[in-house]
């Protein structure tokens, strides 16, 4: 059925609702009018689109499941073909609860981070809030080995473990932190960086922000 969904990603049913006949999409895949319309009623049935048929003709629109499958195919060819890949992930500035600065300056955190992401970060992070359709791209970092940024014990209390990716932040080098114990909900991106970003770029809570990836 992944020939059916690229084929009507490729005609844009990623982004509009996309009409089109059976017959239409039989010639697009190069299969019979009835194998057409038997995979669009699966790819219904699995949720990987939506379709709406009315007198005027027959209407169709991937949804975000499906958009997630066939990102992760996308994903499988960059493997195959750049040694080197990005996830761009679009998100809104806000104020975090703090402990960003506290958990940044421990020495424990802080010297890994230095000799594995090569920068001596500034104490504190910049909090993204990750809308519901970029969730998708932030759930891949999940299925990603990372920076494995190691957890360490002081007198006091254990620290977990931390996984880190490399990622730029309009041009400025950075990282995203993935705590094992996080204080955050996963909608939640947290980036550090050798630099105050929120100075460098004049940010304010409500701002949207790219940040490119590197996975």
């Amino acid at each position: 059925m992944l020939d059916v969904l690229k084929a009507l990603a490729l005609m844009n049913a990623t982004r509009n609702v996309l009409k089109i006949s059976s017959k239409d999409l039989a010639e697009k895949i190069g299969q019979s009018v009835q194998t057409a319309a038997r995979k669009l009623k699966e790819l219904e049935k699995d949720g990987l689109i939506e379709r709406t048929l009315t007198k005027d003709g027959q209407f169709v629109v991937i949804t975000e499941k499906g958009k997630e499958i066939l990102y992760r195919e996308y994903l499988d060819y960059k493997k195959i073909f750049e040694e080197e890949r990005e996830i761009v992930i679009r998100g809104v500035v806000f104020s975090g609860l703090g402990e960003g600065r506290y958990y940044v300056s421990l020495e424990g955190y802080r010297k890994q981070f230095k000799e594995m992401l090569g920068f001596d970060p500034y104490p504190g992070t910049l909090n993204i809030k990750i809308p519901k359709e970029q969730m998708f791209f932030r759930n891949r970092l999940d299925e990603e080995e990372g920076i494995l940024i190691k957890g360490f014990k002081t007198k006091e209390r254990t620290f977990g473990d931390v996984k880190a990716f490399k990622c730029k932040v309009m041009g400025i080098e950075g990282a995203v932190v993935i705590p094992q114990r996080s204080h955050y909900p996963k909608n939640v991106l947290e980036v550090i960086s050798p630099v105050k970003l929120r100075d460098a770029f004049g940010l304010k809570d409500g701002d949207w922000i790219e940040v490119e990836v590197i996975v």
